[in-house]
Protein backbone atom coordinates (compact mmCIF):
# COMPACT_ATOMS: atom_id res chain seq x y z
CA UNK A 1 0.00 0.00 0.00
CA UNK A 2 1.68 3.18 -1.06
CA UNK A 3 0.41 6.94 -0.41
CA UNK A 4 1.39 9.51 -2.64
CA UNK A 5 3.44 12.00 -1.62
CA UNK A 6 1.69 14.95 0.83
CA UNK A 7 0.43 18.36 -0.21
CA UNK A 8 -1.64 21.21 0.64
CA UNK A 9 -4.84 22.15 -0.65
CA UNK A 10 -5.78 25.93 0.18
CA UNK A 11 -8.73 27.82 1.82
CA UNK A 12 -8.10 31.31 1.93
CA UNK A 13 -5.06 31.53 4.75
CA UNK A 14 -5.71 27.68 5.73
CA UNK A 15 -3.71 25.17 4.09
CA UNK A 16 -4.49 21.51 4.06
CA UNK A 17 -2.14 18.67 4.37
CA UNK A 18 -3.31 15.96 2.25
CA UNK A 19 -2.44 12.60 0.04
CA UNK A 20 -4.24 9.68 -1.89
CA UNK A 21 -3.76 5.90 -2.26
CA UNK A 22 -2.28 4.85 -5.38
CA UNK A 23 -4.26 1.83 -5.18
CA UNK A 24 -7.45 1.78 -6.72
CA UNK A 25 -6.68 5.26 -8.05
CA UNK A 26 -9.28 4.54 -10.88
CA UNK A 27 -12.33 4.35 -8.52
CA UNK A 28 -14.94 6.43 -7.36
CA UNK A 29 -13.46 9.38 -5.25
CA UNK A 30 -13.93 8.74 -1.44
CA UNK A 31 -12.32 11.35 1.24
CA UNK A 32 -11.71 10.27 4.33
CA UNK A 33 -12.47 12.77 7.00
CA UNK A 34 -10.83 12.60 10.20
CA UNK A 35 -11.85 12.80 13.71
CA UNK A 36 -10.93 15.30 16.88
CA UNK A 37 -7.47 16.65 16.44
CA UNK A 38 -5.58 13.68 15.11
CA UNK A 39 -3.55 13.63 11.76
CA UNK A 40 -4.75 11.59 8.66
CA UNK A 41 -2.20 8.72 9.86
CA UNK A 42 -4.68 7.67 12.11
CA UNK A 43 -7.09 5.91 9.16
CA UNK A 44 -5.84 2.24 9.44
CA UNK A 45 -3.89 1.52 6.38
CA UNK A 46 -6.25 -2.17 5.71
CA UNK A 47 -8.98 -0.23 6.16
CA UNK A 48 -8.31 2.10 3.13
CA UNK A 49 -6.90 -0.80 1.62
CA UNK A 50 -10.45 -2.51 1.39
CA UNK A 51 -11.74 0.83 0.12
CA UNK A 52 -9.97 0.75 -2.65
CA UNK A 53 -10.30 -3.34 -3.14
CA UNK A 54 -14.31 -1.99 -2.66
CA UNK A 55 -13.59 0.43 -5.52
CA UNK A 56 -12.56 3.28 -4.43
CA UNK A 57 -10.30 6.16 -4.93
CA UNK A 58 -8.89 7.14 -1.39
CA UNK A 59 -7.87 10.32 -0.03
CA UNK A 60 -7.39 11.54 3.36
CA UNK A 61 -6.03 14.58 4.81
CA UNK A 62 -5.66 16.49 8.28
CA UNK A 63 -8.09 19.16 9.22
CA UNK A 64 -7.27 22.48 10.10
CA UNK A 65 -5.45 22.43 13.62
CA UNK A 66 -4.55 18.71 13.22
CA UNK A 67 -1.63 16.82 11.63
CA UNK A 68 0.72 19.14 8.97
CA UNK A 69 -2.33 21.54 8.97
CA UNK A 70 -2.66 25.44 9.59
CA UNK A 71 -2.81 25.57 13.21
CA UNK A 72 -4.90 28.45 14.36
CA UNK A 73 -4.66 31.00 17.39
CA UNK A 74 -7.72 30.71 19.92
CA UNK A 75 -8.90 33.93 21.66
CA UNK A 76 -10.19 32.88 24.75
CA UNK A 77 -8.19 31.02 27.19
CA UNK A 78 -7.07 27.48 27.42
CA UNK A 79 -9.26 24.74 28.48
CA UNK A 80 -10.77 21.48 28.29
CA UNK A 81 -11.92 20.86 25.08
CA UNK A 82 -15.36 19.24 25.93
CA UNK A 83 -15.43 22.20 28.35
CA UNK A 84 -15.74 24.20 24.71
CA UNK A 85 -18.55 21.70 23.51
CA UNK A 86 -20.59 22.54 26.12
CA UNK A 87 -20.06 26.40 26.54
CA UNK A 88 -19.24 27.06 22.73
CA UNK A 89 -16.79 29.25 23.25
CA UNK A 90 -13.48 30.68 22.04
CA UNK A 91 -14.08 29.32 18.43
CA UNK A 92 -11.54 30.60 16.11
CA UNK A 93 -13.49 29.51 13.16
CA UNK A 94 -16.39 28.02 12.35
CA UNK A 95 -17.58 24.21 11.28
CA UNK A 96 -18.90 26.16 7.89
CA UNK A 97 -15.07 26.52 7.35
CA UNK A 98 -14.10 23.02 8.35
CA UNK A 99 -16.55 21.85 5.65
CA UNK A 100 -15.20 24.16 3.12
CA UNK A 101 -11.96 22.99 3.66
CA UNK A 102 -12.69 19.12 3.17
CA UNK A 103 -14.04 20.81 -0.82
CA UNK A 104 -10.77 22.80 -0.88
CA UNK A 105 -9.07 19.47 -0.93
CA UNK A 106 -11.50 18.19 -3.07
CA UNK A 107 -10.88 21.17 -5.72
CA UNK A 108 -7.00 19.84 -5.27
CA UNK A 109 -7.67 16.15 -5.76
CA UNK A 110 -9.85 17.48 -9.02
CA UNK A 111 -12.68 15.79 -7.88
CA UNK A 112 -16.13 17.65 -8.71
CA UNK A 113 -17.73 15.38 -5.99
CA UNK A 114 -16.77 12.24 -3.60
CA UNK A 115 -18.18 10.07 -1.11
CA UNK A 116 -17.21 11.34 2.05
CA UNK A 117 -16.71 8.81 5.14
CA UNK A 118 -15.93 10.89 7.95
CA UNK A 119 -15.42 9.13 11.31
CA UNK A 120 -16.34 10.86 14.81
CA UNK A 121 -15.80 14.57 14.26
CA UNK A 122 -14.60 13.80 10.79
CA UNK A 123 -18.60 12.91 10.67
CA UNK A 124 -19.84 15.82 11.77
CA UNK A 125 -17.78 17.52 9.47
CA UNK A 126 -18.62 15.31 6.36
CA UNK A 127 -22.60 15.91 7.25
CA UNK A 128 -21.81 19.75 7.20
CA UNK A 129 -20.31 19.19 3.70
CA UNK A 130 -23.54 17.56 2.19
CA UNK A 131 -25.33 20.34 4.13
CA UNK A 132 -23.78 23.36 2.63
CA UNK A 133 -22.40 21.83 -0.52
CA UNK A 134 -24.48 19.22 -1.59
CA UNK A 135 -23.43 18.67 -5.50
CA UNK A 136 -19.98 18.08 -3.80
CA UNK A 137 -21.53 15.37 -2.19
CA UNK A 138 -21.92 11.93 -3.35
CA UNK A 139 -22.91 9.85 -0.68
CA UNK A 140 -22.71 10.08 3.01
CA UNK A 141 -21.06 7.66 5.18
CA UNK A 142 -21.37 8.72 8.88
CA UNK A 143 -19.12 6.72 11.55
CA UNK A 144 -19.12 7.10 14.84
CA UNK A 145 -20.74 10.27 15.12
CA UNK A 146 -22.98 13.10 16.64
CA UNK A 147 -25.62 14.67 14.83
CA UNK A 148 -24.20 17.85 13.03
CA UNK A 149 -26.50 20.07 14.62
CA UNK A 150 -26.37 19.19 18.29
CA UNK A 151 -24.21 21.19 20.21
CA UNK A 152 -23.80 22.78 23.36
CA UNK A 153 -25.15 20.88 26.72
CA UNK A 154 -27.45 19.24 24.51
CA UNK A 155 -24.88 17.04 23.18
CA UNK A 156 -23.84 15.49 26.35
CA UNK A 157 -27.02 13.57 26.33
CA UNK A 158 -25.39 11.56 23.83
CA UNK A 159 -21.78 11.48 25.41
CA UNK A 160 -20.57 8.72 28.35
CA UNK A 161 -19.05 11.15 31.19
CA UNK A 162 -16.78 8.55 32.78
CA UNK A 163 -15.14 8.03 29.72
CA UNK A 164 -14.44 12.05 29.25
CA UNK A 165 -13.51 12.37 32.77
CA UNK A 166 -10.77 9.79 31.54
CA UNK A 167 -9.77 12.00 29.03
CA UNK A 168 -9.43 14.94 30.80
CA UNK A 169 -7.13 13.59 32.83
CA UNK A 170 -4.45 12.47 29.97
CA UNK A 171 -2.02 15.51 30.45
CA UNK A 172 -0.16 17.11 27.69
CA UNK A 173 3.24 15.19 26.48
CA UNK A 174 6.43 17.37 26.68
CA UNK A 175 8.48 14.92 24.71
CA UNK A 176 8.35 12.13 21.82
CA UNK A 177 8.14 9.36 24.53
CA UNK A 178 5.30 11.38 26.30
CA UNK A 179 3.44 11.90 22.86
CA UNK A 180 3.75 8.22 22.06
CA UNK A 181 2.41 7.26 25.13
CA UNK A 182 -1.18 9.92 25.25
CA UNK A 183 -1.26 8.76 22.03
CA UNK A 184 -1.67 4.80 23.11
CA UNK A 185 -3.63 5.82 26.05
CA UNK A 186 -6.26 7.58 24.07
CA UNK A 187 -6.29 4.53 21.10
CA UNK A 188 -6.97 2.21 24.33
CA UNK A 189 -10.08 4.99 25.19
CA UNK A 190 -11.14 4.58 22.34
CA UNK A 191 -10.83 1.12 21.04
CA UNK A 192 -13.25 -2.49 20.59
CA UNK A 193 -15.09 -3.94 23.79
CA UNK A 194 -15.52 -7.03 21.55
CA UNK A 195 -12.71 -7.19 19.62
CA UNK A 196 -8.77 -7.47 20.39
CA UNK A 197 -7.11 -4.66 21.09
CA UNK A 198 -4.03 -4.52 18.62
CA UNK A 199 -1.34 -2.56 19.88
CA UNK A 200 1.03 -2.69 17.22
CA UNK A 201 -1.27 -1.54 14.63
CA UNK A 202 -2.22 1.71 17.17
CA UNK A 203 1.60 2.33 17.45
CA UNK A 204 2.22 2.65 13.45
CA UNK A 205 -0.38 5.33 13.18
CA UNK A 206 0.85 7.03 16.65
CA UNK A 207 4.70 7.17 15.66
CA UNK A 208 3.46 8.65 12.12
CA UNK A 209 1.85 11.25 13.59
CA UNK A 210 3.80 11.61 16.71
CA UNK A 211 5.59 15.08 15.98
CA UNK A 212 2.27 16.64 14.91
CA UNK A 213 0.42 14.69 17.24
CA UNK A 214 -2.88 15.30 19.46
CA UNK A 215 -2.09 15.99 22.47
CA UNK A 216 -3.32 19.47 22.22
CA UNK A 217 -5.96 20.44 24.15
CA UNK A 218 -6.31 23.75 22.69
CA UNK A 219 -6.84 22.58 18.91
CA UNK A 220 -8.92 20.24 20.59
CA UNK A 221 -11.57 22.64 21.55
CA UNK A 222 -10.58 25.08 18.47
CA UNK A 223 -12.40 22.08 16.64
CA UNK A 224 -14.83 21.13 19.19
CA UNK A 225 -16.07 24.30 19.65
CA UNK A 226 -16.22 25.67 16.11
CA UNK A 227 -19.98 26.43 15.60
CA UNK A 228 -22.45 25.45 13.22
CA UNK A 229 -24.66 27.92 11.45
CA UNK A 230 -26.31 26.39 8.84
CA UNK A 231 -29.37 24.41 7.78
CA UNK A 232 -30.72 21.30 10.28
CA UNK A 233 -29.03 18.02 9.43
CA UNK A 234 -33.21 16.69 8.41
CA UNK A 235 -32.99 18.78 5.43
CA UNK A 236 -30.15 16.91 4.23
CA UNK A 237 -31.04 14.59 1.28
CA UNK A 238 -28.48 12.68 -0.24
CA UNK A 239 -27.96 8.99 -0.08
CA UNK A 240 -26.39 8.21 3.90
CA UNK A 241 -25.22 5.39 6.17
CA UNK A 242 -24.79 5.66 9.49
CA UNK A 243 -22.29 3.32 11.39
CA UNK A 244 -22.11 3.38 15.08
CA UNK A 245 -20.82 0.38 17.72
CA UNK A 246 -23.07 -0.28 20.27
CA UNK A 247 -19.91 -0.71 22.74
CA UNK A 248 -18.25 2.68 21.41
CA UNK A 249 -17.12 4.00 25.02
CA UNK A 250 -17.12 7.76 24.00
CA UNK A 251 -20.84 8.19 22.31
CA UNK A 252 -24.02 6.43 23.18
CA UNK A 253 -25.64 4.80 20.34
CA UNK A 254 -28.13 7.33 20.81
CA UNK A 255 -26.26 9.65 18.71
CA UNK A 256 -25.79 7.07 15.83
CA UNK A 257 -29.85 6.91 16.34
CA UNK A 258 -30.23 10.37 16.31
CA UNK A 259 -28.51 10.94 13.18
CA UNK A 260 -30.04 7.90 11.01
CA UNK A 261 -33.48 9.97 12.52
CA UNK A 262 -32.47 13.45 11.18
CA UNK A 263 -31.33 12.05 7.47
CA UNK A 264 -34.67 10.82 5.51
CA UNK A 265 -33.69 7.42 4.42
CA UNK A 266 -30.65 6.79 6.15
CA UNK A 267 -29.15 3.40 6.92
CA UNK A 268 -27.94 2.60 10.54
CA UNK A 269 -26.08 -0.02 11.07
CA UNK A 270 -25.55 -0.99 14.84
CA UNK A 271 -21.72 -2.63 15.16
CA UNK A 272 -22.06 -5.29 18.04
CA UNK A 273 -18.92 -5.04 20.00
CA UNK A 274 -17.67 -2.11 18.52
CA UNK A 275 -16.23 0.87 20.24
CA UNK A 276 -14.98 4.24 19.30
CA UNK A 277 -12.63 2.76 16.69
CA UNK A 278 -12.83 0.92 13.28
CA UNK A 279 -11.52 -3.14 14.56
CA UNK A 280 -9.27 -5.05 11.87
CA UNK A 281 -11.86 -7.36 12.06
CA UNK A 282 -14.95 -5.05 10.65
CA UNK A 283 -12.46 -3.16 7.69
CA UNK A 284 -13.74 -5.33 5.20
CA UNK A 285 -17.55 -5.37 6.30
CA UNK A 286 -17.54 -1.46 6.63
CA UNK A 287 -16.19 -1.08 3.16
CA UNK A 288 -18.66 -3.69 1.63
CA UNK A 289 -21.71 -1.31 3.24
CA UNK A 290 -20.17 2.25 1.73
CA UNK A 291 -19.66 0.13 -1.28
CA UNK A 292 -23.00 -1.05 -1.27
CA UNK A 293 -24.72 2.37 -0.31
CA UNK A 294 -22.43 4.05 -3.58
CA UNK A 295 -24.16 1.42 -5.82
CA UNK A 296 -27.59 2.28 -4.44
CA UNK A 297 -27.02 6.01 -5.25
CA UNK A 298 -25.70 4.98 -8.23
CA UNK A 299 -28.92 3.25 -9.74
CA UNK A 300 -31.18 5.88 -8.33
CA UNK A 301 -29.33 9.17 -10.24
CA UNK A 302 -26.80 7.53 -12.65
CA UNK A 303 -24.17 8.71 -11.18
CA UNK A 304 -20.78 6.53 -11.39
Amino acid sequence: MTWTERRFARNSAVELAHDRLQEGADGEPLLLVTGLAVSRHWWPGELCAAFADAGFAVARHDQRDAGESTRLPKPAARGNPFAALAAGRGAAYTAEDMADDAVAVMDALGWKSAHLFGHSLGGVVAQGVALRHPDRVRTLPSSAALPSDVGGLSAFRHLRLGTLAKFARIKPARDRGGRIATGLAVARLCASPGYPFDEAEALERIIADVDTGIADPDAQSRQIGAPWHGPPLAELRLPALVLHGTDDPLLRPSAGRATAAAIRDARLVLQPGVGHDIPRERHTAVAAEVRALADRASRVDGRA
